[in-house]
């Protein structure tokens, strides 16, 4: 739905911070996303944490919400906050309950894309207490663990001989949840956003370290982006390929879908962002950008996605605006 007085979105609650691991993450995000509101003259207004904005919308404070929580257990991220907000009628930003919830869990998302034949990376499911050896050994070296149902790379290990394989586990398992083991993909990582139903274009992600941890995408200022990262059909098949992976998990709105290109030019698929990180380094601002959409208009156009029926995407705007960003098909 396309809006063009900042009135009809009405009182707007920019939900940050909370109490997920991400917490830091969300408050930077949520500070620019709230400067960006009021710069297009939105009535917009910071709210911390999922308690405070549930007193606040009980209170009838606010017409709609713009979720930048990342993260579970209070990160705003993993459905519980949406299904809270679709008992009050509140409209929000982003994917629904199941959306947001099968995202969070990467290993129910590889589930859903094994499923319709979609290529992620070989992986064990490691419940607390699993035989670690016994699964690395089904999965093969070099392989990643981490927390199932986390973001922003916390948590997360490159494993290349069983002699580090425990030590991986212990940092995955100062988390909440259970864990993942995956075969790692050695070549390119790539990200690719969702707008409104449209793709944005992928970004290449060069770093300077091993592979893009939390140093290099939120710290670091060396790790460079390509945007687009891939030209011609390769281009088109994985933004083809990104969509088709958000809409497997029943999500809508906006996103980012993450990627690994291997050394033989295929594409593997390893999670999806409902909530994708709003900082100065963050991914999905850099492609808009190349797509010719400043932050602002980022901003207004993610707010734009709360405007649905009864937690049902508007289909008729979503389909006018389904050909991706920038001319690829």
């Amino acid at each position: 739905m396309k809006i063009q007085d900042p009135a009809q979105f009405g009182r707007v609650a920019v939900v940050m911070g909370g109490s997920s691991a991400e917490r830091e993450v969300s408050l930077d995000s949520g500070r620019n996303v709230l400067a960006a509101l009021k710069a297009r003259g939105v009535d917009a207004h910071a709210i911390d944490g999922i308690p405070a904005l549930l007193d606040a919308l009980r209170a009838g404070h606010f017409a709609r919400v713009f979720n930048i929580l990342h993260g579970q257990h209070g990160g705003g991220e993993d459905g519980v906050l949406q299904g809270a907000l679709e008992s009050l009628h509140v409209p929000y930003t982003g994917s629904g309950v199941l959306g947001s919830a099968l995202s969070m869990d990467k290993t129910r998302s590889k589930r859903v894309w094994q499923s319709l034949g979609l290529p992620t990376p070989k992986f064990v499911a490691l419940p607390r207490g699993a035989d670690v050896h016994a699964a690395a050994n089904e999965v093969g070296f070099p392989l990643i663990v981490k927390p199932a149902c986390e973001g922003s790379s916390v948590g997360v290990t490159r494993v290349f001989e069983e002699k580090d394989l425990d030590v991986a586990v212990v940092l995955a398992e100062k988390y909440p949840g259970d864990l993942l083991m995956e075969a790692l993909i050695e070549g390119d990582e790539l990200t690719v956003g969702i707008l409104g139903g449209k793709v944005l274009p992928s970004i290449h992600i060069v770093p300077t370290g091993e592979f893009y941890d939390y140093n290099a995408k939120y710290i670091a200022e060396d790790t460079r982006y390509i945007c687009p990262g891939l030209e011609g059909d390769a281009e088109a098949a994985l933004r083809a390929l990104s969509l088709e992976a958000f809409d497997a998990l029943g999500c809508h709105g906006w996103g980012r879908v993450d990627v690994m290109r291997d050394h033989q030019s295929r594409n593997w698929l390893l999670e999806v962002n409902t909530a994708p990180g709003m900082t100065s380094h963050s991914l999905v601002p850099k492609a808009a950008a190349v797509a010719g959409i400043d932050y602002q208009e980022l901003c207004w156009r993610v707010l734009e996605t709360s405007f649905r029926e009864s937690g049902i995407v508007n289909r008729e705007s979503q389909e006018r605006d389904s050909q991706p960003f920038g001319g690829a098909s």
